[in-house]
Protein backbone atom coordinates (compact mmCIF):
# COMPACT_ATOMS: atom_id res chain seq x y z
CA UNK A 1 0.00 0.00 0.00
CA UNK A 2 0.70 3.81 -0.15
CA UNK A 3 3.25 4.14 2.32
CA UNK A 4 2.82 6.88 5.31
CA UNK A 5 4.47 9.51 5.81
CA UNK A 6 1.92 11.27 7.96
CA UNK A 7 -0.82 9.31 10.29
CA UNK A 8 -3.81 8.54 8.52
CA UNK A 9 -5.93 8.13 11.95
CA UNK A 10 -9.13 7.07 9.44
CA UNK A 11 -6.96 4.45 7.91
CA UNK A 12 -6.03 3.11 11.15
CA UNK A 13 -9.78 2.53 11.78
CA UNK A 14 -10.95 1.24 8.81
CA UNK A 15 -7.53 -1.36 9.44
CA UNK A 16 -8.29 -2.61 12.63
CA UNK A 17 -12.14 -3.08 11.87
CA UNK A 18 -11.64 -4.97 8.89
CA UNK A 19 -8.46 -6.93 10.30
CA UNK A 20 -10.87 -8.04 13.21
CA UNK A 21 -13.33 -9.86 10.60
CA UNK A 22 -10.80 -10.95 8.61
CA UNK A 23 -8.50 -12.71 10.98
CA UNK A 24 -11.57 -14.29 13.13
CA UNK A 25 -10.65 -17.53 13.33
CA UNK A 26 -6.91 -17.17 13.26
CA UNK A 27 -6.29 -17.38 10.00
CA UNK A 28 -2.62 -17.41 8.82
CA UNK A 29 -2.22 -13.98 7.77
CA UNK A 30 -0.26 -15.11 4.73
CA UNK A 31 -3.07 -17.19 3.24
CA UNK A 32 -6.37 -16.41 4.15
CA UNK A 33 -9.23 -16.89 1.94
CA UNK A 34 -11.83 -13.73 0.85
CA UNK A 35 -15.00 -15.73 0.63
CA UNK A 36 -18.13 -13.89 -0.60
CA UNK A 37 -19.72 -13.90 2.52
CA UNK A 38 -16.68 -12.31 3.83
CA UNK A 39 -16.06 -9.86 0.69
CA UNK A 40 -20.05 -8.61 1.70
CA UNK A 41 -18.97 -8.14 5.64
CA UNK A 42 -15.63 -6.20 4.86
CA UNK A 43 -18.04 -3.79 2.04
CA UNK A 44 -20.65 -3.11 4.80
CA UNK A 45 -18.17 -2.23 7.07
CA UNK A 46 -15.91 0.44 4.59
CA UNK A 47 -20.07 1.60 3.14
CA UNK A 48 -20.38 2.67 6.42
CA UNK A 49 -17.38 4.79 6.83
CA UNK A 50 -18.06 6.67 3.55
CA UNK A 51 -19.12 10.00 5.00
CA UNK A 52 -15.79 10.00 6.95
CA UNK A 53 -13.71 9.54 3.27
CA UNK A 54 -12.70 12.70 2.20
CA UNK A 55 -13.31 13.94 -1.53
CA UNK A 56 -10.34 14.21 -4.06
CA UNK A 57 -9.23 18.13 -4.36
CA UNK A 58 -10.69 18.90 -0.90
CA UNK A 59 -7.62 20.42 0.51
CA UNK A 60 -5.29 19.75 3.37
CA UNK A 61 -6.09 19.10 6.88
CA UNK A 62 -3.74 20.08 9.93
CA UNK A 63 -1.27 17.86 11.03
CA UNK A 64 -2.04 17.20 15.04
CA UNK A 65 1.13 15.19 15.36
CA UNK A 66 3.37 18.43 13.51
CA UNK A 67 1.25 21.40 13.47
CA UNK A 68 3.98 23.07 10.67
CA UNK A 69 3.01 20.23 8.45
CA UNK A 70 -0.54 19.50 6.36
CA UNK A 71 -2.14 16.19 5.42
CA UNK A 72 -3.25 16.12 2.31
CA UNK A 73 -7.21 14.49 2.08
CA UNK A 74 -6.42 13.73 -1.22
CA UNK A 75 -3.87 11.07 -0.09
CA UNK A 76 -5.67 9.88 2.59
CA UNK A 77 -8.55 8.83 0.02
CA UNK A 78 -5.85 6.96 -2.07
CA UNK A 79 -4.16 5.44 1.31
CA UNK A 80 -7.61 4.09 2.01
CA UNK A 81 -8.05 2.73 -1.50
CA UNK A 82 -4.68 1.14 -1.46
CA UNK A 83 -5.08 -0.73 1.55
CA UNK A 84 -8.70 -1.83 0.38
CA UNK A 85 -6.92 -3.39 -2.73
CA UNK A 86 -4.44 -4.89 -0.55
CA UNK A 87 -7.09 -7.21 0.77
CA UNK A 88 -9.22 -8.07 -2.39
CA UNK A 89 -9.89 -6.13 -5.46
CA UNK A 90 -13.66 -7.39 -6.03
CA UNK A 91 -14.50 -5.65 -2.64
CA UNK A 92 -12.19 -2.47 -4.42
CA UNK A 93 -13.79 -2.34 -7.10
CA UNK A 94 -17.62 -1.65 -5.59
CA UNK A 95 -15.57 0.50 -2.98
CA UNK A 96 -14.25 2.48 -5.61
CA UNK A 97 -17.15 2.75 -7.80
CA UNK A 98 -19.04 3.41 -4.84
CA UNK A 99 -16.82 6.41 -3.46
CA UNK A 100 -16.56 7.38 -7.21
CA UNK A 101 -20.57 7.92 -7.43
CA UNK A 102 -20.74 10.27 -4.32
CA UNK A 103 -17.86 11.99 -5.14
CA UNK A 104 -19.82 12.97 -8.94
CA UNK A 105 -22.90 13.32 -6.99
CA UNK A 106 -20.87 16.10 -4.37
CA UNK A 107 -19.46 18.06 -8.03
CA UNK A 108 -22.56 18.03 -9.44
CA UNK A 109 -24.27 19.61 -6.49
CA UNK A 110 -26.45 16.33 -4.88
CA UNK A 111 -25.06 17.15 -1.63
CA UNK A 112 -27.85 13.96 0.15
CA UNK A 113 -27.10 11.26 -2.00
CA UNK A 114 -29.51 8.61 -0.51
CA UNK A 115 -27.89 5.41 1.44
CA UNK A 116 -26.29 2.87 0.45
CA UNK A 117 -24.67 1.11 -2.49
CA UNK A 118 -24.29 3.23 -5.30
CA UNK A 119 -22.11 2.43 -8.47
CA UNK A 120 -20.96 4.13 -11.57
CA UNK A 121 -21.64 2.77 -14.94
CA UNK A 122 -19.99 4.83 -17.69
CA UNK A 123 -19.24 1.76 -20.71
CA UNK A 124 -20.84 2.87 -23.87
CA UNK A 125 -21.41 1.33 -27.03
CA UNK A 126 -25.01 -0.02 -26.36
CA UNK A 127 -28.30 1.62 -27.12
CA UNK A 128 -30.24 3.49 -24.65
CA UNK A 129 -33.51 5.73 -24.71
CA UNK A 130 -34.70 8.47 -22.15
CA UNK A 131 -37.85 9.90 -22.40
CA UNK A 132 -40.13 11.43 -20.22
CA UNK A 133 -37.99 10.12 -17.39
CA UNK A 134 -37.95 6.41 -18.37
CA UNK A 135 -34.73 4.82 -19.30
CA UNK A 136 -34.91 1.96 -21.85
CA UNK A 137 -31.77 -0.15 -23.58
CA UNK A 138 -29.21 -1.93 -22.81
CA UNK A 139 -26.11 -1.04 -20.63
CA UNK A 140 -22.38 -3.22 -20.30
CA UNK A 141 -19.68 -3.86 -17.96
CA UNK A 142 -21.76 -3.03 -14.97
CA UNK A 143 -19.63 -4.21 -12.10
CA UNK A 144 -21.61 -5.39 -8.66
CA UNK A 145 -25.46 -5.10 -10.69
CA UNK A 146 -27.18 -7.83 -8.41
CA UNK A 147 -25.82 -5.53 -5.17
CA UNK A 148 -25.82 -2.10 -6.03
CA UNK A 149 -29.19 0.11 -4.86
CA UNK A 150 -28.46 2.68 -6.90
CA UNK A 151 -26.33 3.71 -10.21
CA UNK A 152 -25.41 6.43 -12.10
CA UNK A 153 -25.51 5.84 -15.88
CA UNK A 154 -24.14 7.38 -18.60
CA UNK A 155 -25.82 7.69 -22.19
CA UNK A 156 -25.73 10.01 -24.89
CA UNK A 157 -28.88 11.84 -25.98
CA UNK A 158 -30.06 12.53 -29.19
CA UNK A 159 -27.08 15.36 -29.96
CA UNK A 160 -24.48 13.28 -28.80
CA UNK A 161 -24.35 14.78 -25.64
CA UNK A 162 -23.39 12.93 -22.36
CA UNK A 163 -25.79 12.80 -20.09
CA UNK A 164 -25.77 11.19 -16.69
CA UNK A 165 -28.63 9.50 -14.21
CA UNK A 166 -29.87 8.28 -11.13
CA UNK A 167 -31.37 4.74 -11.52
CA UNK A 168 -32.76 3.39 -8.24
CA UNK A 169 -31.91 -0.51 -8.89
CA UNK A 170 -34.96 -1.68 -6.85
CA UNK A 171 -37.51 -1.34 -9.57
CA UNK A 172 -39.02 -3.25 -11.74
CA UNK A 173 -38.16 -2.92 -16.03
CA UNK A 174 -34.61 -4.12 -14.27
CA UNK A 175 -33.09 -7.25 -15.82
CA UNK A 176 -29.52 -8.76 -14.96
CA UNK A 177 -27.27 -10.80 -17.24
CA UNK A 178 -24.15 -12.55 -16.04
CA UNK A 179 -23.71 -14.84 -19.05
CA UNK A 180 -21.02 -12.54 -20.77
CA UNK A 181 -18.01 -12.54 -18.22
CA UNK A 182 -15.57 -15.55 -18.81
CA UNK A 183 -12.30 -13.92 -17.28
CA UNK A 184 -11.29 -15.78 -14.35
CA UNK A 185 -9.67 -12.49 -13.03
CA UNK A 186 -12.39 -10.44 -11.18
CA UNK A 187 -14.93 -12.95 -11.45
CA UNK A 188 -16.34 -11.91 -8.31
CA UNK A 189 -17.43 -8.72 -8.99
CA UNK A 190 -20.65 -9.67 -10.35
CA UNK A 191 -19.71 -7.12 -13.62
CA UNK A 192 -23.25 -7.93 -15.69
CA UNK A 193 -25.02 -6.68 -18.64
CA UNK A 194 -28.28 -4.78 -17.74
CA UNK A 195 -31.54 -4.62 -19.86
CA UNK A 196 -33.66 -2.01 -18.77
CA UNK A 197 -37.38 -1.30 -20.08
CA UNK A 198 -39.16 1.91 -19.10
CA UNK A 199 -37.26 1.64 -15.61
CA UNK A 200 -37.77 5.64 -13.80
CA UNK A 201 -34.24 7.65 -14.00
CA UNK A 202 -33.70 10.91 -12.92
CA UNK A 203 -30.68 13.79 -14.87
CA UNK A 204 -28.03 14.65 -13.03
CA UNK A 205 -26.30 17.81 -14.01
CA UNK A 206 -26.14 19.60 -17.25
CA UNK A 207 -24.92 17.82 -20.65
CA UNK A 208 -21.53 17.18 -20.74
CA UNK A 209 -20.83 17.81 -16.74
CA UNK A 210 -19.84 14.20 -16.10
CA UNK A 211 -16.91 14.30 -18.54
CA UNK A 212 -16.22 18.13 -18.19
CA UNK A 213 -15.62 18.01 -14.46
CA UNK A 214 -12.24 18.16 -13.16
CA UNK A 215 -12.91 15.09 -10.73
CA UNK A 216 -13.31 13.16 -13.62
CA UNK A 217 -9.30 12.97 -13.53
CA UNK A 218 -8.86 13.30 -9.92
CA UNK A 219 -11.39 9.95 -9.89
CA UNK A 220 -9.11 8.10 -12.69
CA UNK A 221 -6.20 8.85 -10.41
CA UNK A 222 -8.10 6.84 -7.57
CA UNK A 223 -8.53 3.71 -9.53
CA UNK A 224 -4.35 4.16 -10.32
CA UNK A 225 -4.04 4.21 -5.91
CA UNK A 226 -6.13 0.44 -6.59
CA UNK A 227 -3.56 -0.77 -9.11
CA UNK A 228 -0.78 0.66 -6.73
CA UNK A 229 -2.04 -1.51 -3.92
CA UNK A 230 -2.63 -4.55 -5.07
CA UNK A 231 1.19 -4.47 -6.83
CA UNK A 232 2.44 -3.21 -3.77
CA UNK A 233 0.81 -5.98 -1.57
CA UNK A 234 2.26 -8.51 -4.06
CA UNK A 235 5.90 -7.44 -3.67
CA UNK A 236 5.42 -7.49 -0.15
CA UNK A 237 5.61 -11.25 -0.74
CA UNK A 238 8.90 -11.25 -2.17
CA UNK A 239 10.28 -9.22 1.14
CA UNK A 240 9.22 -11.47 3.26
CA UNK A 241 10.41 -14.44 0.88
CA UNK A 242 13.88 -12.91 1.02
CA UNK A 243 13.53 -12.54 4.49
CA UNK A 244 13.00 -15.96 5.52
CA UNK A 245 15.69 -17.45 2.80
CA UNK A 246 17.89 -14.60 1.36
CA UNK A 247 19.50 -15.25 -2.19
CA UNK A 248 20.97 -12.58 -4.47
CA UNK A 249 18.55 -13.21 -7.64
CA UNK A 250 15.64 -12.51 -4.50
CA UNK A 251 17.63 -9.39 -3.54
CA UNK A 252 18.05 -8.15 -7.35
CA UNK A 253 14.65 -8.82 -8.53
CA UNK A 254 13.72 -6.63 -5.10
CA UNK A 255 15.92 -3.95 -5.93
CA UNK A 256 14.05 -4.14 -9.74
CA UNK A 257 10.93 -3.82 -8.40
CA UNK A 258 11.52 -1.72 -5.28
CA UNK A 259 13.02 0.68 -7.16
CA UNK A 260 9.95 1.39 -9.63
CA UNK A 261 7.53 0.88 -6.58
CA UNK A 262 9.21 3.88 -4.43
CA UNK A 263 9.72 6.38 -7.42
CA UNK A 264 5.97 5.97 -7.91
CA UNK A 265 5.09 6.42 -4.44
CA UNK A 266 6.93 9.64 -4.43
CA UNK A 267 4.66 10.23 -7.86
CA UNK A 268 1.34 9.42 -5.43
CA UNK A 269 1.99 11.77 -3.14
CA UNK A 270 3.55 15.02 -5.00
CA UNK A 271 -0.16 14.24 -7.27
CA UNK A 272 -2.09 14.59 -4.57
CA UNK A 273 -0.76 17.35 -2.94
CA UNK A 274 -0.79 19.38 -6.34
CA UNK A 275 -4.33 18.27 -6.94
CA UNK A 276 -4.89 19.84 -3.37
CA UNK A 277 -3.65 22.84 -3.73
CA UNK A 278 -4.87 23.61 -7.33
CA UNK A 279 -7.99 21.79 -7.06
CA UNK A 280 -10.00 23.53 -9.95
CA UNK A 281 -7.42 22.04 -12.37
CA UNK A 282 -7.81 18.43 -13.86
CA UNK A 283 -3.78 17.64 -14.12
CA UNK A 284 -5.60 15.45 -16.90
CA UNK A 285 -1.79 15.00 -18.29
CA UNK A 286 -0.04 13.70 -14.72
CA UNK A 287 -2.85 11.62 -13.81
CA UNK A 288 -2.69 9.83 -17.24
CA UNK A 289 1.18 9.92 -16.68
CA UNK A 290 0.56 8.23 -13.43
CA UNK A 291 -2.08 5.57 -14.57
CA UNK A 292 0.38 4.49 -17.23
CA UNK A 293 2.78 4.56 -14.94
CA UNK A 294 1.09 1.90 -12.72
CA UNK A 295 -0.11 -0.26 -15.51
CA UNK A 296 3.30 -1.09 -16.45
CA UNK A 297 4.75 -1.39 -12.67
CA UNK A 298 1.74 -3.87 -11.95
CA UNK A 299 2.90 -5.69 -14.89
CA UNK A 300 6.30 -6.17 -14.01
CA UNK A 301 5.13 -6.72 -10.37
CA UNK A 302 3.34 -9.49 -11.66
CA UNK A 303 5.92 -10.49 -13.84
CA UNK A 304 8.96 -10.06 -11.50
CA UNK A 305 7.68 -11.72 -8.38
CA UNK A 306 6.63 -14.98 -10.06
CA UNK A 307 9.72 -15.30 -11.70
CA UNK A 308 11.71 -15.04 -8.05
CA UNK A 309 9.01 -16.98 -6.19
CA UNK A 310 7.99 -19.95 -8.88
CA UNK A 311 4.79 -21.24 -9.33
CA UNK A 312 4.37 -21.63 -5.14
CA UNK A 313 2.59 -19.17 -4.53
CA UNK A 314 -0.21 -18.50 -7.58
CA UNK A 315 -0.74 -22.39 -7.10
CA UNK A 316 -0.97 -22.59 -2.98
CA UNK A 317 -1.57 -19.32 -1.64
CA UNK A 318 -5.12 -18.42 -2.29
CA UNK A 319 -4.77 -14.87 -1.46
CA UNK A 320 -1.37 -14.49 -4.02
CA UNK A 321 -3.31 -16.18 -6.41
CA UNK A 322 -6.60 -13.86 -6.62
CA UNK A 323 -4.91 -11.05 -6.03
CA UNK A 324 -2.78 -11.86 -9.36
CA UNK A 325 -5.30 -12.59 -11.47
CA UNK A 326 -7.79 -10.13 -10.67
CA UNK A 327 -4.93 -7.22 -11.08
CA UNK A 328 -3.98 -8.60 -14.36
CA UNK A 329 -7.61 -8.09 -15.45
CA UNK A 330 -8.19 -4.63 -13.56
CA UNK A 331 -5.23 -2.96 -15.10
CA UNK A 332 -7.07 -3.29 -18.30
CA UNK A 333 -9.13 -0.76 -17.52
CA UNK A 334 -6.12 1.62 -18.64
CA UNK A 335 -6.31 1.60 -22.24
CA UNK A 336 -3.03 1.42 -23.15
CA UNK A 337 -2.19 2.61 -26.59
CA UNK A 338 -4.94 5.21 -26.41
CA UNK A 339 -3.62 7.23 -23.00
CA UNK A 340 -0.04 6.58 -24.33
CA UNK A 341 -1.25 8.75 -27.84
CA UNK A 342 -3.10 11.46 -25.27
CA UNK A 343 0.08 11.76 -23.01
CA UNK A 344 2.17 12.80 -26.43
CA UNK A 345 -0.76 14.74 -27.75
CA UNK A 346 -1.01 16.95 -24.30
CA UNK A 347 2.90 17.04 -24.37
CA UNK A 348 3.37 18.17 -27.29
CA UNK A 349 0.45 21.05 -26.44
CA UNK A 350 2.45 21.49 -23.24
CA UNK A 351 5.76 22.26 -24.52
CA UNK A 352 3.95 24.62 -27.18
CA UNK A 353 2.91 26.61 -23.98
CA UNK A 354 5.77 26.62 -22.02
CA UNK A 355 7.78 27.57 -25.75
CA UNK A 356 5.43 30.67 -26.15
CA UNK A 357 6.42 31.96 -22.77
CA UNK A 358 10.22 32.17 -23.80
CA UNK A 359 11.51 35.54 -24.71
CA UNK A 360 15.21 34.14 -25.45
CA UNK A 361 16.51 34.68 -29.42
CA UNK A 362 19.74 34.17 -28.80
CA UNK A 363 21.34 31.01 -29.72
CA UNK A 364 20.20 28.75 -27.10
CA UNK A 365 16.46 28.98 -26.98
CA UNK A 366 16.27 25.89 -29.54
CA UNK A 367 17.59 24.06 -26.73
CA UNK A 368 15.36 25.67 -24.51
CA UNK A 369 12.46 24.96 -26.61
CA UNK A 370 13.37 21.10 -27.04
CA UNK A 371 13.49 20.22 -23.43
CA UNK A 372 11.81 22.20 -21.65
CA UNK A 373 8.96 20.74 -19.94
CA UNK A 374 10.91 17.88 -18.68
CA UNK A 375 14.07 20.33 -17.30
CA UNK A 376 15.16 19.92 -13.48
Amino acid sequence: MLALETKNPLLSDIKSAIENIIFTGNQASSRWLITDKLRHEILKILVSYSDKIPYPASGTEDNKENKSRTNSRTLIRWQILAYVASIDLTITKWFESHLDALSILHELGYEQATQGLWAVWAAEGHPLSYQQGKISGTKAWCSGANIVDHGLMTYRDKDGQAQLLMVDMQQSGIKIDNSAWQAVGMQATDTATIHLDQVVASNVGAANAYLERVGFWHGAAGVAACWYGAAACLASYLISAYQQKPSDYKAMYLGQIGTALAVTQQYFHHLAELIDNEPTQSHELAIRQLRSNVEQIAREVIEIVGQALGAAPFCNNPHFARLSADLSVFIRQSHGAFDLQKIGELSSMLASESASKLTNDGPSDFINRQGHIWQL
